[in-house]
């Protein structure tokens, strides 16, 4: 399995702490059969900033360890930026990092809001020549309340990447509930850790894959597992036609 999303880099945001904690943290993914992950700090999210080259830095660092410990596991550069009126300048400064200088660009919302700028944004990304993954929107109080703000976006062209601990119920049953909607109504392409540690926040891929073959058919989970490899691959990832979702006395209801 690839992980698009964690936060293993030690010491420069509320991932792993240390390089033990960091190694500790590989040592987990690697049991999970997980053999390749992104490493996206966080940056702009108003406590931390961790620009490209830093981050870089940070990777060569961690490969040098992995290989000394034979832990067989690839890390590779990434970075979770959360929108801000200066993105595009940061991008075009090579501030913000792409996932392994691919076209993709993981892209995080506050946790209670939408800015209202957001979607001028996203358009602006996409005209730079590169694709916005918004991460975790299924924990966006905003979107939860209204999921056809994530409709228009994927719409337009933007992705999507769900946690896994979303699926498998560890934020709550609302949580959970509007992860699997995303998934039924098209409107989510990757799923990822969002690891943090190896206890409260662990790396619990293999479980929430499972549970995606169990509850939607090996078609939709073998997507799953293919769209990290050809984002890899800085090819097309797999995408269906989105379908609206509006919620009415608390329950989804689909619209053409």
């Amino acid at each position: 399995m690839i992980d698009i999303h964690t936060h293993i880099l030690p010491g420069i945001d509320d991932g792993a702490k240390t390089m033990e904690d960091s190694l500790a943290m590989a040592r987990a993914a690697v049991e999970q059969g997980i053999h390749t992950v992104f490493a996206t700090p966080h940056h702009q999210n108003g406590y931390y900033m961790n620009k490209k080259q830093d981050i870089v830095n940070k990777v060569k660092q961690f490969r040098n360890c992995l290989q000394d410990l034979n832990i067989p596991l690839t890390i590779l550069v990434g970075q979770e930026t959360r929108i801000h009126a200066d993105f595009m300048a940061e991008l075009n400064e090579d501030i913000i990092a792409p996932l392994q200088d691919t076209s993709y660009i993981l892209v995080e919302f506050p946790s209670f809001e939408v800015p209202r700028y957001a979607d001028k944004l996203l358009f602006d990304i996409q005209v730079a020549g590169f694709m916005p993954i918004i991460v975790h929107p299924e924990r966006n109080q905003q979107i939860a309340e209204h999921p056809s703000i994530l409709y228009d976006f994927v719409k337009k062209g933007a992705l999507t990447q769900i946690t896994a601990a979303s699926l498998t119920g560890r934020f709550g049953k609302k949580t959970q509930q509007l992860s699997y909607q995303l998934i039924e109504h098209h409107l989510t392409h990757f799923i990822a850790s969002d690891a943090h540690n190896t206890s409260s926040r662990r790396f619990i891929l293999q479980e929430a894959f499972q549970l995606v073959r169990k509850e939607f058919g090996w078609d939709v989970y073998y997507t799953f597992m293919e769209n990290p490899q050809l984002l890899l691959e800085n090819q097309y990832v797999h995408r269906v036609e989105p379908i609206l979702v509006k919620k009415k006395n608390s329950i989804f209801k689909i619209f053409p």
